[in-house]
């Protein structure tokens, strides 16, 4: 038996401009999915998840296996969380050599399914990882994020970038553009405040909105790169610590996305809480339509706006992980 884990992330900048070549800034944080797996000699694949903020499922699919579990959650995230495990034990057979292994997996997780924090990345990240040390491999943290992000990218119908794979895979915070990947050193504490509105967006719909906006009207494109010009801003504002300015540009970033349609009024209500309540600066984190906000903020504020902020089903504070991927 083989358990890893990986850590959730917040986008300090660049979502959605990232899947079109501009560069984004990920960052990992203190919330993890765990993947427990123990190899089974029949060659099928038996897989429960009890907290993917789902009604808890345990299916067992292959070889005569039933086509999706039966629980009363959107269809979406349940076909989208199977095929995120398919994918990740297809990759781990591959990279062992060994195409015919079953597994029991158990998935358990800190992070809300489909809200922003990178719970797929994470979970998929943590399968690879245990599937193939449970077959007697050991991958370096860049080719999980590797074998990772194709999953994603099948998953999500081409559609995804490394950024959510490579952040949850090697840590800390991280430069994605295209498939240049690289971890940024010497990183500030970044004191997050996230705010959850207990929803979840359907990323490939909010993905594709955006590809029509940006093919449709020029203002569109021109939008998606300002992001991108906004992003490299950041990076240097972050390399410099100068939390003032990147709260700053978060605000900016946040108030572009919107402009793309990908926020929504659950996300905007706290958005503006958290600001009103001495934030440097918050927005959006993920797809968005729902789900997740992140912000900026040193005292307890922002949180404590948040708490009473209705729609607001939870706040927490959400320290930058330094780790990726590990074994358990």
């Amino acid at each position: 038996m083989t358990t890893s884990s990986a850590p959730g992330k917040v986008y300090l900048f660049g979502e959605h401009a990232v899947v079109y070549g501009e560069p984004a800034v990920p960052c990992a944080i203190e919330r993890r999915a765990s993947v427990t797996v123990e190899e089974r000699d029949d060659g099928r694949l038996s897989v429960e998840a009890a907290d993917l903020t789902l009604d808890g499922f345990t299916v067992t699919w292959g070889a005569d296996g039933p086509d999706r579990p039966d629980v009363d959650v959107p269809t979406p995230l349940v076909e989208a969380a199977m095929g995120y495990v398919d994918g990740a034990i297809e990759q781990a057979r591959d990279a062992a050599d060994r195409p015919d292994a079953g597994f029991d997996v158990t998935v358990s997780s800190e992070i809300p399914l489909g809200a922003g924090l990178g719970s797929s990345a994470a979970v998929v990240c943590a399968a690879i990882d245990a599937a193939t040390r449970e077959l007697g491999v050991s991958l370096p943290a860049e080719e999980v994020a590797d074998r990772a992000y194709r999953v994603e990218h099948e998953v999500q119908d081409g559609q995804a970038s490394r950024a959510d794979t490579f952040c949850c895979a090697v840590g800390g915070a991280v430069r994605v553009q295209g498939d240049d990947t690289r971890r940024i050193a010497d990183v500030p504490t970044l004191p997050f405040v996230v705010g959850y509105d207990g929803g979840a967006g359907d990323t490939g719909e909010l993905v594709a909105g955006v590809r029509a906006l940006r093919e449709e009207y020029g203002f569109a494109a021109d939008t998606v790169s300002a992001i991108g010009d906004l992003v490299r801003e950041g990076e240097a504002a972050l390399r410099a610590g100068d939390l003032e300015e990147l709260g700053r540009l978060m605000d900016f970033d946040h108030g572009l996305l919107s402009a793309l349609g990908v926020s929504s009024r659950s996300l905007d209500t706290m958005v503006w809480a958290a600001r009103e309540g001495g934030a440097l600066g918050a927005k959006l984190t993920g797809a968005g339509g729902g789900g997740c906000i992140v912000a900026l903020d040193e005292t307890d504020g922002a949180k404590t706006a948040l708490d009473y902020t209705p729609g607001c089903e939870e706040a927490f504070r959400a320290e930058l992980d330094t780790e990726g991927v590990r074994a358990e």
